[in-house]
């Protein structure tokens, strides 16, 4: 990765990884998401800016409905991601990983382009391997798990169609 990327990506993860982020960020960072989106048609996410970005597009595990989510994400090869459920450090794991749980099958849009993806939840064979090759993009970024005081779940999202 070209070091500019990675200067910007080691000051992106350790703002994001502050108790300020933490606190407010659940709070501020929705609203700014949509707005930005809306503004672009849903082919920019305002976190797009400075990292991988996608909307997750789940079906609700209680609700049946469908639920999107702008998410961070690690590419993984041409075509694979990786997300995280870190839910900002918090103790609870975020209702987009519940959902993958209940519905593997789901969507993704990355520059407003919606692709058909199998969510799995990595498993504990691979995980060191995985958190490896994530803290290769994102240096630190385990440090979600650290605080959070639980096992974060990671997803690789593989295309369908």
């Amino acid at each position: 990765m070209p070091s500019p990327v990675r200067g910007v990506r080691i000051v992106v993860a350790s703002f994001s990884r502050t108790r300020f982020f933490r606190r407010f960020g659940p709070t501020i960072m929705p609203p700014l998401e949509r707005g930005i989106a809306r503004l672009t048609r849903g082919r920019t996410q305002m976190s797009g800016l400075l990292v991988p970005s996608l909307v997750l597009h789940s079906i609700g595990a209680k609700s049946g409905l469908e639920r999107d989510t702008a998410l961070m994400y690690c590419p993984e090869g041409p075509d694979r991601m990786l997300v995280t459920g870190s839910n900002f450090a918090r103790d609870s794991h975020p209702a987009w990983t519940v959902n993958l749980l209940a519905h593997p099958e789901a969507a993704v849009s990355v520059h407003g382009r919606r692709i058909p993806v199998h969510a799995t939840l990595i498993g504990d064979d691979e995980r060191e391997d995985v958190w490896r090759f994530i803290e290769q993009q994102w240096p630190g970024y385990r440090g979600y798990e650290r605080a959070s005081g639980r096992i974060l779940r990671i997803f690789r999202l593989t295309p369908t169609g």
